[in-house]
């Protein structure tokens, strides 16, 4: 891989970049204090082609290559966590299931609405209350065939963009024998009667992007919203959060890359012994290691991205690049307060809010537990 980005990836990092710094930046404070989400700036995100990017053009999508991608999301992150999250989890979960195993039907109901910018977004629905890392032996939550329809019972957690989904595609079990063809994706629109989105949960960080419990009581939908075939769910799960994985990967460098710029810019000014403290050989040597491990962290998600762009196989690279990104984010966002001080623990200063956003990211999309666990099994089967 020529680890240089185009001219047109260039272009679209510096498109992304000014506005992310004019929309977003400036109200990731605002959106973590008050948990509201930023519509202004996702409804200008649409024109923009930062909700359709994983979709074709002829369904409202901008279709960029996986590596531009990457760079949206990791801008997003360095403007907001939240934000980024939020758009991160539309696009990756959201949107590439159905443009990547919809039928034409699908893609033509459910894509331009919520690539626009005029709509609400996207959600999936994989965790359960027993069922997180364990999804193929976990998942309860049923769905039993009725005539035309099919009827869903059970429950999910830890949905993120449930409460401002347009749908829901969600993972339930069309079999009742635990095996490898057991689950089945099936798309749901909010307002079918029978699912109610709980109240947002309280959470440590990422407040402006909102993560709900569901309760599904004889929801209803038509036979035609099943994605794909009967039985593929698991397989169709697996394919997307691969996909996931880079995403928050980039968005973790983002994280990385916004503490990073603020504990440089503040030892430049802080000063202690009659010099600013850049000058103290500890503080550069934090600093080194910071942007030592950004950089690292930023090519190895390039390159996931360009393996799946270029069709290769690319799922022990994914995980590699989140394990390595999201590690390193905490690191960063930690030393950041550090360089702060007892100024960097107070809200005052931004480095304590993305600390706290920057925690999740070795959790979602697969922990960093299970994140070794794939590169291991990928290790071993080869030669």
């Amino acid at each position: 891989m020529d680890f240089d980005l185009t001219e047109e990836q260039r272009m679209w990092q510096k498109t992304v970049h000014d506005f992310v710094g004019a929309e977003v930046r400036s109200k990731a404070r605002e959106v973590d204090e008050t948990s509201g989400f930023n519509w202004p700036a996702v409804r200008k995100m649409g024109p923009l082609g930062l909700l359709g990017m994983s979709v074709p053009e002829e369904y409202g999508g901008s279709c960029v290559d996986a590596i531009s991608m990457a760079i949206a999301i990791e801008e997003l992150g360095w403007g907001c966590g939240s934000t980024a999250l939020a758009i991160a989890a539309h696009n990756g979960l959201g949107c590439a299931p159905i443009a990547r195993f919809g039928s034409e039907e699908q893609k033509k109901k459910f894509l331009p609405g919520v690539t626009s910018g005029n709509n609400r977004l996207a959600a999936l629905a994989l965790t359960e209350p027993g069922a997180g890392s364990d999804l193929q032996g976990g998942v309860r939550t049923k769905a039993e065939k009725a005539g035309g329809e099919w009827v869903i019972n059970g429950s999910k957690a830890w949905i993120t963009n449930a409460s401002i989904a347009d749908y829901i595609i969600t993972l339930v079990r069309t079999d009742p024998r635990e095996g490898s063809h057991s689950l089945s994706m099936i798309i749901v629109p909010v307002d079918t009667p029978g699912l109610t989105i709980h109240p947002p949960e309280k959470k440590m960080g990422l407040n402006g992007s909102q993560t709900n419990a569901l309760t599904y009581e004889n929801v209803r939908v038509p036979s035609s919203y099943m994605l794909g075939e009967e039985g593929h769910g698991l397989r169709q799960t697996l394919a997307t959060l691969d996909g996931g994985r880079i995403s928050i990967g980039a968005l973790a460098v983002g994280l990385a890359q916004a503490s990073f710029e603020r504990a440089r810019d503040y030892a430049r000014e802080r000063q202690a012994f009659g010099k600013p403290i850049a000058e103290q050989q500890a503080i550069q040597w934090m600093l080194a290691d910071m942007a030592t491990e950004i950089e690292a962290s930023r090519w190895m998600v390039y390159r996931a991205a360009w393996l799946k762009q270029e069709g290769h196989p690319f799922s022990q690279q994914a995980a590699m690049a989140k394990l390595m990104a999201t590690e390193m984010a905490e690191r960063v966002c930690r030393n950041a307060i550090q360089i702060h001080g007892s100024y960097g623990y107070s809200r005052e200063y931004e480095v304590e809010r993305i600390y706290r956003d920057a925690r999740l990211m070795t959790i979602g999309e697969g922990t960093s537990e299970i994140q070794r666990l794939v590169i291991a099994r990928h290790v071993l089967a080869q030669e």
